[in-house]
């Protein structure tokens, strides 16, 4: 009988509902789904209340989303309590959620670390293209069409053509076979179907990730920049040969060569979009690691904050500072290296450490007035760097003699006790990286030294050239292991230390 006021009011309110416009059952509906959940309506139906706390993310909650975010769209009667606001006074106060929580999608470091490792491929091939005289042998540009090569004996006629009639097929390779012809076209070919292959390899899955997930601030952005790399990487590569395809080299006879301004460029361009991938692939996998180590509990996050503590010690910071400055230097001696390519420097003064009769050749030969345009010759010594095959190389020595000194003595500077020992000691991962940044320094420069007196054979100069991508390499994965925590790492300490500050303590 307690039950029948009930019943017969329900059933009122049905008959009203249906008796409504369409507009305002709409309303009403609505309405009555807005309404709170009431901590009588479980007493005066006779069922009997639960005092356990609702779900925090309520049923229906979705935990697929990548954003972290979860809402419910009802609360279970079960759930209903007649002493709501006792209850909600005794129990004790949740921890506060991680507002705009961001993730790091599983896979998305080891794809960057992946890119990376095609850009590494890509600029050893672009080195070989260019230590075989193979960049010149595809003289137009089509990035669709160009994808497949010559098939047919005709098409493979048109090519040839094209490249005799071009400054190096006049001037340099005037008897080249056919057979010699397919092997540079080649090259040059695989080099182009690299980069392409790369464009999509990376385009696509950024273009998933940005949309998919709520990745941490400044990633989309990072990964923008890195996609349009990729394209201005393409541009600056046809723009260099390009200019080995000037009609004014046959006219005035010059050397058949492409410009060594441009060529830094893409070889330069090349190592930071591969400097910004593996940095980020890095990056993204330290961190993602260290918030899994926070989220599995209270060891994990001491573990954690003890790193943090240790990267921010001032003994850290100034080894740290030192990096940065050997990872500038190295990246500029990669750069002086692309331009004693570029010039063909390498194939004088093929001793060392004398360059002739002293370890520096005569003042008239570093600064050779011919190479100045400037009636006052304001320009001599910027255009005897970049121009003059002689200072090239001895540019190039010095750079590559002072850092790789440096980056032996940064490993020596790392086995210190006030970086090795004790509570603000370097990660285990950063002293193996400083051994690894040594010994390929050591390597890089006996390559060099080897590569010099023997007068650039193709083995000893392609393993230099990427033996310089290695040495940048090792200075990125130690400044990568010495990372102090992202945006996205730091909100998730700021939560765990809120989360064991509002634990409740023992009783005494």
């Amino acid at each position: 009988m307690a039950l029948l006021p009930a019943v017969l009011g329900a059933a009122r309110c049905r008959a009203a509902h249906a008796t409504m416009s369409p507009t305002l059952r709409m309303l009403s509906t609505s309405t009555l789904r807005a309404r709170p959940t009431f901590p009588a309506t479980a007493s005066a139906l006779g069922l009997k209340a639960s005092s356990a706390a609702p779900p925090r993310n309520g049923f229906f909650a979705q935990s697929y989303l990548p954003y972290g975010r979860s809402f419910s769209f009802f609360t279970p009667s079960r759930y209903a309590s007649t002493s709501a606001p006792a209850a909600a006074a005794a129990a004790p106060e949740a921890p506060p959620a991680v507002e705009d929580e961001r993730v790091i999608p599983r896979f998305m470091p080891a794809w960057l670390l992946g890119c990376s490792a095609l850009v590494f491929a890509i600029i050893v091939i672009g080195g070989l293209t260019r230590l075989t005289e193979s960049g010149l042998s595809i003289t137009e540009w089509n990035p669709i069409t160009g994808i497949r090569p010559p098939l047919t004996e005709a098409e493979w006629d048109i090519e040839w053509d094209k490249y005799r009639k071009s400054p190096e097929g006049i001037l340099i390779n005037s008897d080249i076979t056919r057979s010699d012809f397919k092997f540079i076209f080649y090259m040059e070919w695989a080099h182009r179907i690299a980069g392409r292959a790369l464009g999509v390899l990376y385009i696509v899955p950024a273009v998933y990730y940005c949309t998919r997930y709520k990745l941490p601030r400044g990633l989309p952005t990072t990964l923008i920049a890195l996609g349009a790399g990729i394209g201005l990487q393409g541009l600056i590569g046809w723009l260099m040969v390009a200019s080995g395809l000037r009609e004014e080299i046959v006219t005035n006879k010059e050397v058949a060569r492409v410009s060594q301004y441009r060529l830094a460029a893409h070889f330069g361009a090349a190592v930071l979009l591969y400097m910004g991938m593996f940095y980020t692939g890095l990056a993204l996998r330290r961190d993602r690691k260290h918030g899994l180590q926070i989220k599995s509990g209270a060891a994990g996050a001491a573990a954690v904050e003890k790193l943090a503590t240790a990267l921010n010690s001032p003994a850290v910071k100034r080894y740290r500072g030192f990096i940065y400055v050997l990872g500038a230097m190295a990246f500029i001696t990669a750069i002086s290296g692309a331009f004693v390519a570029g010039l063909d420097a390498g194939l004088i003064y093929n001793e060392f450490p004398y360059m002739g009769e002293g370890f520096h050749p005569p003042k008239e030969e570093l600064l050779d007035p011919r190479y100045s345009k400037d009636p006052d010759r304001k320009d001599i010594v910027w255009r005897n760097m970049l121009e003059n095959p002689v200072t090239a190389q001895f540019d190039h020595r010095v750079l590559a003699v002072t850092t790789a000194t440096l980056l032996i003595v940064q490993h020596l500077i790392a086995r210190r006790p006030s970086l090795r020992l004790g509570e603000n000691a370097l990660p285990r991962s950063a002293q193996r990286w400083s051994a690894w940044t040594a010994a390929a320094a050591l390597g890089q420069v006996s390559l060099g030294i080897g590569a010099l007196i023997y007068l650039v054979p193709l083995p000893l100069a392609a393993s230099h050239q990427a033996g310089a991508v290695v040495v940048i390499t090792c200075i990125m994965g130690l400044t990568a292991a010495m990372r102090r925590p992202g945006r996205a790492l730091q909100a998730l300490r700021q939560a765990a230390k809120s989360k064991s500050q509002l634990k409740p303590q023992p009783k005494e």
